[in-house]
Parts: structure tokens; C-alpha cells; sequence
């Protein structure tokens, strides 16, 4: 919605309102617009839009979530790094029913741009895995399995980690 760069002057705008506020005695207002310039930092760091194109996803909403993600422009420059690797890991995961070269292409570049959170790390080395066993690439796969069973520290994945093995021994 906004740049990352106007959602800090915003965010520094309305602190000053709020120290302004204090100033002045009138707490309520102050503590009001320190909550207000909350949201704006938290937007930063998470964008808006990426979070509504994650709840598209938990819907199965694969063109809604498309349109949220096709609201962002220009990645590069509207994104911080780690939300630029969230893009690209969800349009990886968009894009993998249908077209495998460019799925990988997109987890490759959201491993290569980073996730802050284990288990979207290990679904997208997961994901490559079971990419590179499609294209008959049995030692990558193997290596891509290993290291989403070290990221996977809940176990979260164990059933689609012990699939995936028993379809590499029949290769």
C-alpha cells in the first residue's frame, strides 16, 4: 500500500505527535498514536500485502492470492529483503501445480533472498526436493530432504519427507 520508506516518516511523524501529546498531558491521546505508529513499524517489516495473499493461501485461493501479489509493483524496491524472499516463495508455491522449472526458479530465489521461519524454509527445500525428483536428479533431492528434516524441528513434514523417500527408492 505504501512504500517502506513512507511507512517510517509516517510511523516517525506520529511518535513525534504522541511525545507532542504527552507534552501537552493528555496521555490517552499519546499512548492512542504510539499504538497507531505501531502498526505502521510492524508494516514494514511484514507487508500487508503478502500477509492477505498468506490468508488467500490457507484458503486454497490460489487466483486471490495472485491478486494480492500482483498489488506489489516493483519487489526490489518495495520490499525489504526477507518480504522480497516471502514474494518469491509464494509465488513459487503458486506456480508449482502447473509449471516445475519456474517454481524452483522462484524457491531458489526466495532461499537465495532468505525466510525468516524454519518450517518456510524447510516447505521450500521440500518443495525444490520434490522437484529435483521429478527431474530425475536423485542426489540433490536426497541433500534437499536431509536439510528440510534438520529445519523441520516439530515434525511437522514427517509424513511428506517419508513419501518423498520411498518414491526416490523407486527411482
Amino acid at each position: 500500500m505504501f512504500n517502506k520508506n513512507i511507512k517510517l516518516v509516517l510511523a516517525g511523524l506520529i511518535l513525534a505527535a504522541a511525545i507532542w501529546q504527552f507534552i501537552e498531558g493528555e496521555i490517552g491521546n499519546g499512548i492512542a498514536l504510539i499504538l497507531l505508529a505501531g502498526i505502521f513499524i510492524f508494516l514494514y517489516f511484514k507487508n500487508e500485502m503478502i500477509l492477505l495473499a498468506f490468508l488467500r493461501l490457507r484458503k486454497q485461493d490460489f487466483p486471490g492470492a495472485k491478486k494480492w501479489l500482483d498489488r506489489i509493483n516493483d519487489p526490489e524496491k518495495a520490499l525489504v529483503q526477507k518480504q522480497q524472499g516471502y514474494y518469491w516463495y509464494l509465488h513459487g508455491l503458486m506456480v508449482s501445480q502447473t509449471n516445475i522449472t519456474q517454481a524452483e526458479k522462484f524457491f531458489k530465489r526466495a532461499l537465495k533472498l532468505g525466510l525468516s521461519m524454519d518450517h518456510d524454509l524447510a516447505m521450500a527445500k521440500l518443495n525444490l526436493a520434490g522437484i529435483a525428483m521429478t527431474k530425475r536428479r536423485k542426489r540433490e533431492a536426497t541433500m534437499l530432504l536431509n536439510e528440510a528434516k534438520k529445519l523441520d524441528k516439530h515434525g511437522m513434514m514427517n509424513d511428506q519427507i517419508r513419501m518423498m523417500k520411498e518414491q526416490m527408492k523407486k527411482i
